[in-house]
């Protein structure tokens, strides 16, 4: 007990003890600071190869969002099945689910084993990025935002076929 009550006083008695790891010039940072620092290019993909990596950045960067995930993770479908299990992904009837979107925390899950092709990528990313955009689950809105990132990747595609031509 008079160990406990010791370690305390000295906690309380010297508070910069418990700071950690800090340099002489110390300051605190204001909400504006943080958000700022944090740049608007920086996501994580976890999961993929490096093709589907670098497709899906290219995508993203071409589809030019307002707002971008924060982590893109390819899982395999077990392990989709079971990360919608627990959001409680509600799929609405017609749809089916090949990737979703965790708003809260701006995470878009792919499942791996229902990975098409590049193209389907994409099409898909399009909506789920619709999902951040419009901050709604709602199915209708999201196709609504992907028609425009959709109408960019198809703008994209028919650029290197014009260069080829003249």
């Amino acid at each position: 007990m008079k160990l406990a009550t010791w370690t305390a006083l000295l906690l309380f008695a010297f508070p910069h003890l418990g700071w950690g790891q800090t340099n002489d010039s110390w300051k605190q940072v204001s909400g504006e600071e943080r958000s700022a620092a944090l740049s608007q290019t920086n996501y994580s993909v976890i999961g993929a190869t490096q093709k589907q990596e670098a497709l899906l950045r290219a995508q993203i960067r071409i589809m030019h969002p307002e707002i971008l995930p924060l982590r893109i993770v390819f899982v395999p479908h077990w392990k989709y099945l079971e990360t919608a299990r627990i959001f409680r992904l509600h799929v609405p009837t017609g749809y089916t689910s090949a990737m979703f979107t965790h708003l809260p925390s701006r995470t878009v899950f792919i499942d791996t084993d229902r990975y098409i092709n590049d193209a389907s990528l994409g099409y898909w990313m399009a909506h789920e990025l619709g999902h951040l955009v419009t901050n709604t689950s709602k199915e209708s809105d999201a196709d609504k935002a992907a028609s425009l990132f959709r109408g960019r990747l198809k703008d994209s595609a028919k650029l290197p076929a014009l260069a080829g031509k003249s």
